[in-house]
């Protein structure tokens, strides 16, 4: 080191930072939020924080005259509730979780997929052709405002108590989204790409697979992930009524006989499959559009 160098560094106030060690300390914070790491200690902040309050304020394990449990307790139900023994005598959640989750999500995932099949191309028809639009569009538009729990006589009368009532409510529920959102993102469709394809010699199926459905997909996923939520919505208000078993079942029951416990690791349980599910979504989305993201670079 020069003696200049020396000079300055002896001359430079306490505390303060060479200029290029200040800009690391700077930027260090930022490059460890960006990171996934960073994101999941951001994402567990609320909740982390909520629940430490909520277990904190509990008094003998019960909060509001002994209603609502603390969370240690919603833990050890829903331990019983997933790992516990079953058998006659026994604790009527114990160890019957899991088979509830696939109950439900078999629902969701047969519902969603009718959904999409009649959604997706309805949507397209719609926003692409006038005809659809006169035809079909009216129709959605009528029936649309008409909420889930208002079908839930409908399914009853038609299907019965059965898996096929809470399938239909699914589908019905998650078609609407999926739709509107499929039908704004064909109807949007930049106009330069369809007159270049007519150039090119494409024909009106071509355009359609080629330039409207790609170009559409982004509004579609966004229908499916909404219509996804609505459907997890729909199961559980359905197995309420028209199903004995699922999610859905068991939060109604475990509420008639008073096991709060139950009710809220239930509710838990419904928003972390939702969650898992609306990700998977996201994932195939970045699948299908990956050829947007190859284009931005």
């Amino acid at each position: 080191m020069s003696d200049t160098s020396v000079k300055q560094a002896a001359g430079r106030p306490a505390g303060l930072a060479a200029p290029g060690s200040r800009a690391l300390g700077s930027t260090l914070p930022a490059i460890i939020l960006s990171s996934n790491l960073g994101q999941l200690l951001l994402a567990l902040i609320l909740p982390v924080s909520v629940i430490a309050i909520w277990q904190l304020s509990g008094t003998n394990g019960s909060l509001f005259g002994g209603v609502l449990p603390t969370p240690d307790r919603v833990v050890a139900a829903w331990w019983t509730w997933a790992f516990g023994a079953t058998g006659m005598g026994l604790n009527p959640y114990s160890g019957t979780w899991l088979a509830n989750v696939v109950f439900s999500t078999q629902r969701v995932a047969q519902g969603f997929l009718v959904a999409i099949l009649v959604g997706v191309p309805a949507g397209i028809w719609i926003g692409w052709s006038r005809l659809g639009a006169q035809v079909l569009d009216p129709t959605v538009q009528i029936l649309r405002p008409i909420p889930i729990t208002a079908w839930l006589p409908f399914s009853l009368a038609v299907f019965g108590i059965s898996g096929f009532s809470a399938i239909f409510l699914i589908a019905l529920g998650a078609f609407y989204p999926i739709v509107i959102n499929t039908t704004q993102g064909a109807r949007h469709v930049e106009r330069n790409l369809v007159r270049a394809a007519l150039m090119m010699g494409a024909g009106r199926f071509d355009i359609l697979r080629r330039v409207v459905l790609p170009a559409a997909l982004p509004a579609i996923f966004t229908g499916l992930r909404i219509g996804l939520g609505i459907g997890w919505t729909a199961v559980i208000v359905s197995e309420m009524i028209a199903v004995k078993s699922g999610l859905g079942y068991v939060l109604w029951d475990a509420y008639y006989v008073g096991r709060m416990d139950v009710v809220i690791a239930d509710m838990v349980s419904i928003g972390v499959m939702g969650l898992l599910s609306d990700q998977l979504i996201l994932l195939v989305e970045r699948w299908a559009l990956s050829w947007r993201l190859a284009g931005a670079r």
